[in-house]
């Protein structure tokens, strides 16, 4: 077995990340079911409006918001995977307005390859996450399985007038995005041997980067919905909040984070292998994209930025209460009535 400190975990699984995410046709596939479904009135959020977390209505005020996320390694460094899984699963009450609780893990671990010191660091890792969000990692679940998974699953909570949906968007809202796009490109361009350390670095930052902003944008009402960018990347997280809200989106791309040097990964065609597969399943829906703005737009992001709309008329004052928070961030688009085409890139 491999000394610890020589330990590569990417060399151990076939996906890495939110990149590991079934097809979006698939997971259609796998959801559609003919079979009766119960009736919950309590359960304001289930999976048909493909959102962040489940939401059930406790009656007096309250919700309760229930989540999982997981996925195999994105970096080499055990430590640095827990923490980025973790960040990653806990966004997911973020984006629903709402505060997380505790969580718990789960861990599957090829026990015959991977030493268990290396898995205990992958849980010091989600620890450090965990304390940095107020919560306690209060248990988990282990398999022995063939590739190391690791992620966890979160309750938090939210006031039932804070809730926010991916859904409930409205014509004129503002388009803006708290992390810039580029984590798949550049965390596949380190696996192949071909990234820049600073570049690398900078992506491993924005991915431990908590979205704790989510619960304090729960509380304007202005923001009328909410959602963060993982797998299907901006291209495919921006299509779900315009279908469930029967809208369409002109979005300007020079306007759109990214991370400082993603045309230096663009330019050598360097991207994750779940890119394409995204864009065969948007490509019907979008106009104005070029051969750059596909691999970007497309490129799926493991604990992304949060999506939020705007009501257009009070972007000024967003901007400010977002400044205070520390976030200098400006619209890159705005939504529109509904058309044939479902989101222009201009």
């Amino acid at each position: 077995m491999p000394n610890i400190d020589s330990i590569k975990l990417t060399q151990f699984s076939h996906g890495s990340g939110c990149g590991c995410k079934i097809a979006p046709a698939v997971l259609e596939t796998i959801l559609h079911s003919d079979f009766v479904k119960s009736t919950f009135p309590q359960l304001l959020v289930g999976n048909e409006t493909k959102d962040d977390a489940a939401v059930y209505d406790l009656g007096d005020g309250n919700c309760l918001i229930s989540t999982t996320d997981f996925f195999m390694p994105i970096v080499d460094d055990a430590f640095t995977f827990g923490a980025i899984a973790s960040t990653n699963a806990i966004s997911d009450v973020y984006a629903m307005g709402g505060k997380p609780l505790m969580a718990i893990a789960i861990l599957g671990w090829p026990v015959d390859k991977i030493s268990a010191d290396v898995a205990r660091k992958v849980l010091d890792g989600s620890r450090e996450v965990c304390k940095k969000a107020g919560i306690p990692l209060a248990g988990g679940h282990s398999i022995d399985s063939p590739e190391p998974i690791f992620g966890l699953a979160v309750t938090g909570t939210v006031k039932k007038e804070n809730l926010k949906k991916n859904n409930t968007a409205t014509e004129g809202c503002a388009l803006y995005l708290t992390k810039p796009l580029g984590v798949g490109m550049i965390t596949t361009a380190q696996k192949r041997g071909l990234v820049i350390e600073a570049d690398y670095q900078e992506a491993i930052n924005t991915m431990i980067q908590l979205n704790d902003i989510g619960a304090d944008l729960g509380q304007l009402d202005y923001v009328k919905a909410l959602t963060d960018i993982t797998g299907f990347g901006l291209l495919g997280h921006l299509i779900e909040v315009c279908d469930g809200s029967n809208l369409s989106c002109e979005i300007v791309y020079e306007k759109i984070p990214m991370l400082k040097n993603v045309q230096h990964y663009t330019g050598q065609m360097i991207y994750a292998d779940n890119t394409m597969r995204n864009w065969q399943a948007y490509q019907s829906k979008v106009s104005g994209i070029g051969s750059e703005s596909l691999l970007t737009l497309c490129d799926p992001q493991t604990s992304g930025g949060l999506l939020i709309c705007v009501d257009g008329e009070k972007t000024d004052v967003f901007e400010k209460f977002m400044n205070a928070k520390g976030f200098g961030i400006k619209p890159f688009g705005r939504l529109t009535h509904r058309q044939s085409v479902v989101v222009n890139v201009l």
